[in-house]
């Protein structure tokens, strides 16, 4: 057997678990989807697994009418990680693959537990309070999936490279959630630092509202420079990774074009929307994928 085969009673429902994990991935988070391609067939079921329950999580917000539900579905996945859920935790696909992923490659629960932490703050309206939050946001979310995927692909082996994934995060999840900003201000979400826009003159109205204005420029301006101090600092420690845990590095390969297409004249971080071409990301992530 290999490493994602099950015996014959269970082989069907894990089978459709894995299908369900992999087409909500392509559905809902193509950046990973395509970077996952590039990782050997054997460890993909997992790795769409990991971000399966990453999107799931992630869209409890959009699931719900007010925080205390959301809170509620949050708390169920923390009690299904730690085998308090009431009922069959396994009827939900995600659920199954995730579990199967956590047994078979030997994955501690806990960094799942702080991802889920994290989201809590995806429920409320009010801004992140700080930059050192955003960072801590981000890595436990965006690094937390990065490293978790490099242990599935070493197998148990270590995967090094906890900086580098540390700062692979920081930069993906900002570049990311500047990229959704468009639809996180239509839904009263402000994801930029408050000490950031205090800086630029910029309040929480100016973004929720629509407003902008020359301030939030200069805000999401400084965003990017963070992407890029990350960006760089997870170059410089890539040296420390396992060559077989680079696969679940690749989403960083997007991380430059998407900046750069932020910087282009007339970029409106409330309406432009920031959308590399298929051909353009695959290629990104072909040659990232070179390196390794």
């Amino acid at each position: 057997m290999t490493k994602t085969e099950t015996s014959p009673g269970t082989a069907e429902p894990l089978a459709f678990a894995f299908s369900h994990c992999e087409a909500l991935v392509r559905e809902g988070d193509p950046d990973r989807y395509f970077a996952t391609l590039f990782a050997p067939a054997a460890f993909r079921p997992h790795l769409f697994a990991l971000a399966a329950f990453s999107l799931t999580t992630a869209r409890v917000r959009d699931a719900v009418t007010n925080p205390i539900a959301g809170e509620i579905r949050l708390q169920w996945w923390r009690d299904a990680l730690q085998g308090e859920a009431r009922g069959d935790v396994k009827a939900n696909p995600v659920a199954a693959a995730l579990d199967d992923a956590i047994v078979k490659r030997k994955l501690g629960r806990q960094p799942f537990v702080d991802l889920i932490d994290a989201r809590v703050f995806d429920l409320y309206d009010d801004p992140m309070p700080r930059v050192n939050d955003l960072e801590g946001y981000c890595g436990e979310t965006a690094s937390s999936l990065i490293r978790l995927g490099g242990l599935v692909l070493c197998d148990g082996a270590e995967p090094g490279g906890a900086a580098a994934a540390g700062h692979a995060g920081v930069a993906f999840g900002v570049v990311g959630l500047l990229r959704a900003l468009p639809w996180h201000a239509r839904n009263g979400q402000v994801y930029l630092p408050a000490d950031i826009l205090k800086d630029h003159g910029v309040t929480r109205e100016d973004i929720v509202t629509g407003r902008g204005g020359p301030g939030l420029l200069g805000a999401t301006a400084d965003l990017r420079a963070l992407a890029r101090r990350h960006l760089k600092a997870f170059e410089d420690a890539r040296a420390n990774i396992a060559p077989a845990a680079l696969p679940a590095f690749l989403p960083t390969a997007l991380v430059e074009p998407s900046l750069a297409m932020m910087e282009r004249p007339g970029y409106d971080p409330l309406n432009t929307i920031i959308a590399l071409p298929r051909w353009r990301r695959l290629w990104r992530l072909w040659r990232g994928s070179r390196r390794g």
